[in-house]
């Protein structure tokens, strides 16, 4: 005999059996769920960390020369690094490559070629990339120091130049270097000043000197301007071409409208994410995990109609790269361009661009140089194009290039090239120069070019997230102890 309260009992067993499996097996779809969703993301993540370990060691120890030991303490540890902690590196020297991997996973590996610097491999072999660049330069003579600038130049000793406020300039070189707050390092490594063509004064900080290249990152952006600037001398590119990558061509494709020139300026309307402290990021992705930087930017949609918005997009220079490289034949001649045209012109023997594993020039960041070099680059654009009475740039690619674009913020961005210093509002106090325009680049780098003076001023370093630098307040007061041109 069954009494009721005990169907009952037995009911809510069963319901309380059932109610338990159904929630257990939500809760394990779940689980998959967000592993099928979540492994990939922490895979990424993961490939990015160890991208950015085996670039940065491989440039560092194999294009700029540095110790193993500094760059893990000094350019792979600190604020917002903390992560790399977890990842172990592996430097041949004798193959000359770095590989870096996550508990062993996630392994990536940069390899140095001479002439080039270093590729991260990502979908290619390493036969294959050290093929594609065997021969193309002899190895790199030791430096001459008497090459290191123009013929006549010379490193100024003794009194400053006539109408300089030597006082003023020594000490804002001085508050340059200075490191007031240990909590907020400035992390100055190399200051360049050249004035009337003349290097008037540099400083390095301890383990870095003027022969060693030093990495630009969006700096770089301006020495892939001025490689577009001599193909179009060539006559090989227009700023009004279109339909420029192979992914743009169909007809009904509308990012095939899309101009060189809004490419230059910045106003392409193609989706990129340029946020450095996402790591899943399209600029942080597209650089340290993708081995087609070109095509992945190329990929991106239209989220503006061409040439009505503007949004700073490293993206797009890495386009303009691949648009550089489909006006060869040759892919060597191509990868010798940059030296060939560009760096032996200005005698920036020490300039290295890599390419990426497609075989596209990382002219977004990666443009490698010592701070002489470097103001060498800034000279040319101060000197309207022109290097010891030679024109190298077309007549008026410089006016151009400091032409402000209308979409930009306040006017502040022409062609690959800053025309305010987005990271100080105001110029700074004192102001700078009306005429004064920037290359600028991560970390703090900063070439600030001021044609009414007739000078460059070349700041490298690693400035930390939180790091009491500003390029405008600290470049002031050295840049208006140096008198105007007279009219």
């Amino acid at each position: 005999m069954t009494f009721p309260f005990q169907n009952f009992m037995v009911e809510s067993r069963m319901r309380l059996g059932l109610s338990r499996s159904f929630w257990l097996m939500l809760a394990l779809i779940a689980l998959l769920t967000a592993a099928a969703i979540g492994l990939p993301r922490l895979y990424r993540m993961a490939l990015l960390g160890s991208g950015y370990m085996a670039q940065i060691l491989c440039s560092g120890i194999f294009v700029s020369g540095r110790d193993f030991e500094d760059l893990m303490t000094e350019d792979l540890s600190g604020p917002g690094l903390e992560a790399l902690r977890l990842f172990t590196p592996s430097v041949d020297k004798d193959a000359k490559d770095v590989s870096a991997a996550v508990f062993g996973l996630a392994r990536q590996t940069a390899l140095y070629r001479e002439g080039l610097g270093c590729t991260l491999i990502a979908g290619r072999s390493e036969a294959a990339l050290r093929a594609e660049a065997a021969g193309l330069f002899p190895p790199a003579a030791p430096p001459d120091r008497d090459a290191e600038w123009p013929s006549g130049a010379r490193v100024t000793a003794g009194p400053w130049p006539e109408g300089v406020d030597g006082a003023a300039a020594a000490r804002a070189i001085d508050e340059i270097f200075a490191e007031p707050d240990p909590k907020r390092p400035r992390g100055t490594r190399a200051l360049v000043v050249v004035y009337r063509g003349r290097i008037v004064a540099e400083r390095y900080a301890d383990g870095f000197d003027a022969h060693m290249p030093l990495i630009g990152w969006s700096m770089s952006k301006t020495g892939t301007n001025a490689l577009v600037g001599l193909r179009v001398q060539d006559g090989a590119l227009a700023l009004d071409d279109t339909r420029l990558m192979p992914e743009w061509q169909e007809q009904d494709d509308p990012r095939g409208a899309i101009t060189l020139n809004e490419l230059m300026r910045m106003t392409s309307g193609l989706a990129f994410d340029e946020s450095y402290d996402d790591k899943l990021s399209d600029v942080s992705q597209m650089l340290f995990v993708h081995g087609n930087t070109a095509g992945f930017a190329a990929s991106k949609p239209l989220v503006h109609e061409p040439g009505t918005v503007w949004s700073y997009s490293s993206g797009t220079t890495s386009i303009i790269a691949a648009i550089l490289r489909e006006t060869f034949a040759d892919a060597r001649d191509y990868l010798r361009f940059p030296h060939d045209r560009l760096f032996a012109a200005l005698g920036m023997r020490t300039a290295a661009l890599p390419p990426d594993a497609s075989g596209t020039f990382m002219g977004t960041s990666f443009l490698f140089a010592s701070a002489r070099d470097w103001a060498r680059l800034g000279l040319l654009f101060v000197q309207d194009g022109m290097w010891r009475g030679k024109r190298l740039l077309p007549p008026g690619w410089a006016a151009y290039s400091l032409r402000p674009t209308p979409q930009s913020p306040h006017d502040d961005y022409g062609a690959q090239v800053w025309l305010k210093l987005p990271d100080s509002p105001g110029h700074g106090e004192p102001p700078m120069p009306e005429d004064a325009f920037y290359m600028s680049g991560y970390d703090g780098q900063v070439v600030a070019m001021v044609p009414s003076r007739d000078l460059v001023v070349v700041r490298l370093g690693l400035t930390p997230k939180g790091g009491d630098w500003e390029p405008a307040r600290d470049l002031a007061p050295l840049v208006n102890a140096f008198p105007a041109r007279a009219p």
